[in-house]
């Protein structure tokens, strides 16, 4: 059997995100829709919040499965990435981003459009809630996603946020499963779920390696309100794969065949932003999984990353601090 080149491609919506701290209030006054969900608007939308936040806003590269594939880059994993990007200077600061973080950049595809964005608004509580608008990312067509796409790749990591688009969410899984890529499935928002509740079953029927989802997503895809998130979590592997239920502070299940097991969460001591710490946890769980640990000690990395992700703003581990979290894998005697 011939190697693999990469351990790893994430497929999704390369955008910019851009973030700013905002108070409850001007959440429930200026913001539609629920508090911590995700909903796609105009770029206009996004450029009336702004004047309106009218203070500081940072910038910096996000992307649901781009932030997992970024931070896997860092712990070591051969990574490359799937999605559309601009033709603006935007786009130019992603791409060079994601490269400097040590992904590949080979398999982006273009358009003479501006680059996506993502507006968080991060209340004081650390919780993020987002208004996207995809740009060039809207509009990768299923035509675009071919076999090469995936030649030379182990694992195939998608957010669920491409089966806002059901013929391009469909083209990606099938066209991964046909390169013999084993599949992962973050369902990325509880919005996502409702919208499209039948295609994600059908995708779990037809087979999926690994089903993250947290609270809010699991809720929607089992119409309940059930808190036995173990029972949930073996209901999820049900249909075969490897299951990961978040509980944000409160940790997460993991549950495969008969196997279930608690993963404990990471304290931390001050929350400064929840955006990406899911990315993040799917980073370091997909590291230990394609480093052939055991399920408890791929969730103990998951939870490792995500704690460190909710203590900065933004979904980027800031790079002082890779070090410390690089020794730590270390620790767990994982052959690099």
């Amino acid at each position: 059997m011939t190697q693999s080149r990469f351990d790893l491609i994430g497929v999704g919506n390369p955008v910019m995100d851009l973030l700013a701290h905002v108070s409850e209030s001007f959440l429930s006054a200026h913001v539609a829709g629920d508090k911590g969900g995700m909903v796609l608007v105009d770029d206009d939308d996004i450029a009336q919040l702004l004047k309106k936040i009218g203070g500081q806003i940072a910038v910096t590269p996000g992307g649901s499965a781009a932030n997992a594939i970024i931070s896997a880059a860092r712990l070591g994993l051969a990574t490359t990435y799937l999605g559309k990007i601009g033709s603006d200077i935007t786009a130019g600061h992603y791409f060079k981003h994601f490269v400097a973080a040590g992904g590949d950049g080979s398999r982006f595809k273009r358009a003479m459009l501006p680059n996506g964005r993502c507006l968080s608004l991060v209340t004081p509580d650390g919780q993020r809630t987002m208004r996207t608008h995809l740009g060039a990312a809207m509009t990768l067509h299923p035509d675009e996603v071919i076999a090469a796409d995936f030649h030379g790749v182990r694992h195939a990591h998608i957010e669920g946020y491409l089966l806002f688009n059901p013929p391009l969410g469909d083209k990606v899984l099938r066209t991964a499963r046909a390169a013999g890529c084993t599949l992962s499935l973050d369902l990325s928002s509880f919005e996502l779920v409702n919208a499209a509740r039948e295609l994600l079953l059908t995708q779990l029927r037809e087979g999926l390696h690994i089903a993250i989802a947290n609270e809010d997503e699991i809720h929607a895809l089992y119409q309940t309100q059930s808190t036995d998130y173990a029972d949930l979590a073996r209901r999820l592997a049900l249909h075969g794969g490897i299951a990961a239920v978040k509980m944000g502070k409160d940790g997460a299940w993991i549950a495969r065949g008969a196997e279930l097991h608690r993963i404990e969460p990471v304290a931390v001591p001050q929350v400064v932003d929840t955006t990406g710490a899911g990315d993040a946890w799917a980073a370091g769980f997909l590291f230990g999984y394609l480093r052939g640990l055991p399920l408890p000690t791929a969730g103990a990395l998951g939870s490792a990353l995500g704690a460190e992700c909710v203590r900065h703003l933004g979904p980027s581990i800031p790079e002082m601090h890779w070090p410390r979290l690089n020794a730590l894998v270390a620790s767990f005697a994982i052959p690099r």
